[in-house]
C-alpha cells in the first residue's frame, strides 16, 4: 500500500476489525453495481471512497431530470448522458485510484454470468422484479454473494444472499420468481428521495464488510424499513429446501 493510500484510507486502517490487511482486500476487489440510480449511486459512491479497486457499473437508461431529486451521482449537467458515464465521472473525481468500467446494457441471463463470475461481491440496485431474479439466479450459479436492497414510496428492503453459505437463502427463496407480481415503479408511486441513500448506504456497508471479512452480514435477515416512522423491522428467512433455483438437484 502506498504512502497515498494510507493516508487517504486511514480512517478504515484505525478500526481494529478492517485494520491494513481489511484494506488491503478491499482494494484487490471487484464490486459489480446493477442499477446506477436511487440505490446504486451512494452505493457507488461510498465504495469508490473505501478503495474498491475495480468497480463495474450496469445500467441502460439515461439522467433525466426526475433523477435528481435522489439519484446522487448524477448532475443536472449529465442530463441526457448515460448514467453510467456520468456515475463513472462521479467516481473518478471522488478516487481516481479506483478502475470504474461502465456498461449501458440491460443485462440477460449470459451477460450475467459472465458478469458476476468476475465480480467479488454484487449489489442489486436495479428496479424491477425480472431483473432482480435474474441477478439472483447468476449469482447462486457463480457462487457470489449479492447484497440486494430495494425502496419504493416511504417502506426499504435490505437483505444479503450469500449462496456460498449452506443455510442462507437466495432472492427466490424469499420471493417466489413465478409469483403474479404487479410491478410498481418510482414514476408512478413516488419515492422518499432520503431513503435511496439510507438502504444504498446500507449496501455498501454490508458489501464492505463481506469484502474485508468483518462483522456478520444479513444473510438470513431480511431488514424492512418504513420512513414514515422510522422504523426497522428484522425477519429471519431460511432457505427453501423446494427452491427451484438455489436447493441442489
Amino acid at each position: 500500500m502506498t504512502d497515498d493510500q494510507l493516508l487517504r484510507y486511514s480512517r478504515h486502517i484505525l478500526l481494529d476489525e478492517m485494520g491494513i490487511e481489511g484494506q488491503e482486500r478491499v482494494l484487490a476487489a471487484h464490486a459489480l453495481i446493477i442499477g446506477v440510480g436511487g440505490l446504486g449511486s451512494p452505493a457507488a459512491l461510498y465504495l469508490a471512497g473505501a478503495g474498491v479497486g475495480h468497480i463495474t457499473l450496469v445500467d441502460d437508461d439515461v439522467v433525466d431530470l426526475t433523477n435528481l431529486q435522489r439519484q446522487i451521482a448524477h448532475t443536472t449537467a449529465r442530463v441526457g448522458r448515460p448514467k453510467v458515464e456520468s456515475a463513472a465521472a462521479a467516481l473518478a473525481a471522488l478516487n481516481p485510484q479506483v478502475r470504474v468500467t461502465g456498461l449501458q446494457a440491460r443485462v440477460d441471463a449470459a451477460t450475467l454470468d459472465g458478469l458476476v463470475q468476475k465480480a467479488t461481491v454484487v449489489l442489486d440496485c436495479s428496479d424491477n422484479y425480472a431483473t432482480r431474479h435474474a441477478i439472483n439466479a447468476a449469482c447462486v450459479r457463480q457462487a457470489k454473494p449479492l447484497v440486494a436492497g430495494a425502496v419504493l414510496r416511504f417502506d426499504g428492503q435490505l437483505t444479503v444472499l450469500d449462496p456460498r453459505d449452506a443455510q442462507s437463502p437466495c432472492y427466490a427463496c424469499i420471493f417466489a420468481p413465478d409469483a403474479d407480481f404487479e410491478e410498481a415503479r418510482c414514476a408512478t408511486m413516488g419515492v422518499f428521495a432520503p431513503l435511496v441513500g439510507v438502504v444504498g448506504a446500507l449496501q455498501a456497508a454490508e458489501a464492505l464488510k463481506l469484502l474485508a471479512g468483518i462483522g456478520q452480514s444479513l444473510a438470513g435477515r431480511l431488514w424492512m424499513l418504513d420512513g414514515r416512522s422510522m422504523r426497522w423491522n428484522c425477519i429471519r428467512v431460511q432457505r427453501s429446501p423446494g427452491c427451484t433455483v438455489c436447493a441442489p438437484r
